[in-house]
């Protein structure tokens, strides 16, 4: 879905500055002052410039980057394992596009599910509309309370995206990121013979969610291991992704999706998910 209305004014900033790529953005200054000694990930430098082409134009879209889940991504940690078969169907679907604003400018729009007419007259959008629906649900989400031995926060632009990541796990850490060799329409994947690799205990979840401008759902629960995973194709693309491992479901509804995919109770059994292609994983290093 094509979000139409994004305040002009903002994405003039990041156009106008983006443009002449020799001056700085000030999120990549604000990244360099907390983390001198190492480049920003690529991840996180395709969301802060507009895609290609877009110069001139004050439209942004909506990417597939909400927390919906697909029923055959809920999986057993026994199955992170070469040859395994996956079906991944979010790896067909191109990245969302939607980019961060800059924090001054991200700072000053409404996000609330109390102030939501404020949201909708910000975007002009009309109350009953889809995309009034899909601004709504992901505020609903970040306003969610909290599972037991769950930590959360919405960031709404890069820097606050870094302050939750320090917050937490301090300055020495490194952002994980999915990655696909190319697009592929093909989404039968077998796990790659290099082997899974266990990147750590103690980690930061960011999903990306749907709305007119970039905002990521980072939550840290306790009890959760996240791995790298090498992929091949049935068309012969490599790809890396990032799986989840919850190793205590114990807190989880009995509803959840999960239990209903496998099968099994809360706090039986360790559950893994894979990671959206735009979901982003603080780490220590």
């Amino acid at each position: 879905m094509e979000f139409r209305y994004v305040p002009i004014f903002a994405m003039a900033f990041v156009l106008a500055v983006g443009a002449t790529r020799h001056v700085a953005l000030p999120a990549e200054m604000y990244w360099t002052s907390v983390f001198p000694n190492t480049p920003m990930p690529k991840a996180l430098q395709n969301l802060l410039i507009p895609p290609a082409g877009g110069a001139g134009n004050s439209k942004q879209e909506f990417g597939d980057g909400n927390m919906a889940t697909y029923k055959d991504v809920f999986f057993f940690e026994s199955k992170l394992r070469p040859g395994t078969k996956m079906n991944l169907k979010e790896l067909t679907s191109k990245a969302s596009k939607t980019a961060f604003l800059p924090r001054p400018v991200a700072d000053s729009i409404p996000f609330s599910t109390k102030k939501f007419a404020q949201v909708l007259n910000y975007f002009s959008v009309q109350p009953k509309s889809a995309e009034s629906k899909i601004l709504k649900k992901t505020i609903e989400d970040c306003e969610t309370p909290t599972i037991e031995g769950e930590e959360k926060f919405c960031a709404t632009s890069l820097e606050s995206f870094v302050d939750f990541g320090v917050s937490k796990l301090g300055k020495n850490i490194q952002l994980l990121s999915a990655e696909l060799e190319k697009e592929t329409q093909n989404p039968k994947f077998s796990i790659g013979d290099q082997g899974v690799k266990l990147m750590g205990k103690s980690e930061i979840v960011c999903h990306k969610m749907d709305y007119a401008y970039a905002v990521f759902f980072c939550h840290s629960i306790a009890k959760t291991d996240v791995y790298r995973v090498p992929l091949v194709g049935a068309d012969g693309t490599r790809a890396t992704i990032l799986a989840i491992c919850h190793e205590d479901t114990s807190a989880w509804s009995p509803g959840h999706l999960a239990f209903q995919t496998l099968k099994v109770k809360p706090g039986t059994v360790p559950i893994c998910h894979v990671l959206s292609r735009d979901a982003l994983v603080w780490i220590p290093n």
